[in-house]
């Protein structure tokens, strides 16, 4: 790896929470590894009309708690120094008039070639109006050997009908190749090893199928409520925000068949047919395999309408309707106010023959389980039987673990570093494609079409601090199963 070309990034929405506790913060990490372009810039843009150098020294104080430690003064000075500001409404064409000057004159000063990273970390209901007017402003355009890219944050779209009118307006100034869908979960080191797990090592591929896989789980719980997010999340709720999104991309890298290079496309590819196997739910199906829950208080969240029937949990069972998969269960689940932060991903290998062991004293087998861990503790593990010590037949569980901050190390990271290095050096692999966005989608629309027609029909309620509603229990106690933890 060796740093990017030069250019200059520009964050629409440069005033938010997420530019100070990420973005700028990646950007310090980048530059700490080297993988900083030497001439570069980066220009914040938003609503407030806030004097430049109040906006660095607020940057500089955000990017020091998020780094928890005094800051390199070398690397921050060469990043403040080329930190710059512009105010205005996102829907205003002057805006982008006086950016494309800024732009101009910022090329001019440092050198850069008139590479830009647009960011678009405002409201989605924004997406397409910033990208129609940086196209106006031929902010999009390429020439003379210069590249435009935007990375658009999630969600895309609220719907397939949405998501596809939304790349429509994404299209008018951009090629599929300028447009970076971003999700900050494939930013995290444990997901992109899953690639690396399966591929590389030569004792798990062949056994990663439907012949020796009983199951597959994965769960996505976190111990916080909403978090004053109500407005958006009562529009919003737990199967758009993080299952058709984050946790069916958690899906396609455990069941994809091997890519034939580690290219983008070839990647993306193999990613897209997963979606693509999973057969579609019916009515019937939505109400028996699907579970939707709704902590008890969500109503009295800020925001939140007061016959909300919005779910903060889901759970279902999906099949991959292909070779490899064929009969394999996968359980997803995923809520708020849960026991506690947790996302892994569980797969369950078949119990051995019993026979052996029928005249002894043990009366069980259990299964072998690995478990990738994405957080809050990243690492893998390997769950087996071995006798215990002593005259009597008697089995204990053992694990084998690793754990990435025992062998690695541990360095401030935001989880964005990589997606921002990937956008800079033009690496689409961790970035979703729109084909991938729109089976996405068709895999949750009729799970929402039921929902809209049956109302609070289906909808339980759980306690906070709890796995969530007695429900996704059965439904993986009707398979014989139960969730891990």
């Amino acid at each position: 790896m060796s740093s990017a070309e030069p250019c200059i990034i520009v964050v629409f929405g440069a005033s938010g929470d997420l530019t100070r506790r990420k973005l700028l913060p990646a950007i310090y990490n980048l530059s700490e590894a080297g993988l900083l372009p030497e001439t570069f810039a980066v220009v914040g843009v938003a609503r407030p009309p806030i004097v430049e150098a109040d906006f660095r020294a607020q940057m500089q104080e955000r990017v020091r708690d998020a780094e928890g430690e005094a800051l390199d003064q070398a690397l921050w000075g060469k990043i403040v120094e080329r930190l710059h500001y512009i105010n205005g409404e996102f829907d205003n064409a002057q805006l982008y008039m006086q950016l494309r000057d800024r732009l101009a004159d910022l090329d001019r000063r440092y050198g850069t070639p008139a590479n830009y990273l647009f960011y678009l970390a405002v409201p989605p209901t924004l997406f397409g109006t910033v990208a129609l007017h940086l196209a106006s402003a031929e902010l999009t355009h390429e020439q003379d050997g210069s590249w435009r890219r935007v990375i658009v944050e999630k969600p895309f779209g609220h719907d397939l009908a949405s998501a596809r009118a939304l790349n429509s307006e994404l299209s008018t100034g951009l090629g599929e190749r300028q447009i970076y869908r971003i999700d900050h979960y494939l930013g995290k080191e444990t997901v992109q090893n899953i690639l690396a797990f399966r591929f590389a090592n030569g004792i798990f591929e062949p056994i990663w199928n439907r012949r020796y896989v009983d199951h597959v789980q994965m769960t996505v719980a976190e111990e916080v409520g909403i978090e004053g997010r109500g407005a958006y999340y009562d529009q919003a709720g737990a199967l758009r925000d993080m299952v058709q999104n984050h946790m069916f991309q958690l899906l396609t890298l455990v069941a994809m068949e091997p890519p034939i290079s580690f290219r983008a496309e070839d990647v993306r590819d193999e990613k897209v047919k997963v979606l693509h196997a999973v057969p579609p739910f019916t009515q019937d199906d939505v109400r028996r395999e699907v579970v939707r829950g709704q902590y008890a208080g969500y109503k009295q969240e800020k925001s939140v309408a007061p016959d909300s029937t919005t779910e903060t949990f889901v759970a279902m069972r999906l099949l991959i309707d292909n070779w490899r998969w064929a009969g394999v269960p996968f359980y997803l689940r995923t809520g708020k106010r849960m026991t506690r932060r947790l996302t892994e991903i569980a797969v369950q290998f078949k119990r051995p023959p019993f026979m052996l062991f029928r005249d002894t004293a043990i009366d069980h087998l259990n299964p072998n389980v690995l478990i990738i861990r994405i957080q809050p503790n990243e690492g893998i593990s390997l769950a087996f039987d071995a006798k215990v010590p002593g005259p009597l037949d008697k089995l204990g569980t053992v694990t084998m673990d690793f754990s990435y901050s025992d062998y690695f190390g541990t360095e401030p990271s935001t989880g964005y570093e990589t997606l921002l290095y990937d956008a800079m050096i033009g690496d689409q692999t961790l970035f979703h494609r729109m084909d991938m966005v729109e089976a996405g989608w068709q895999v949750v629309a009729p799970v929402l079409e039921t929902w809209d027609k049956d109302g609070a029909r289906g909808l339980t309620k759980y306690d906070p601090g709890t796995q969530g509603p007695a429900e996704a229990e059965e439904l993986v106690a009707r398979d014989e199963r139960q969730w891990r933890c």
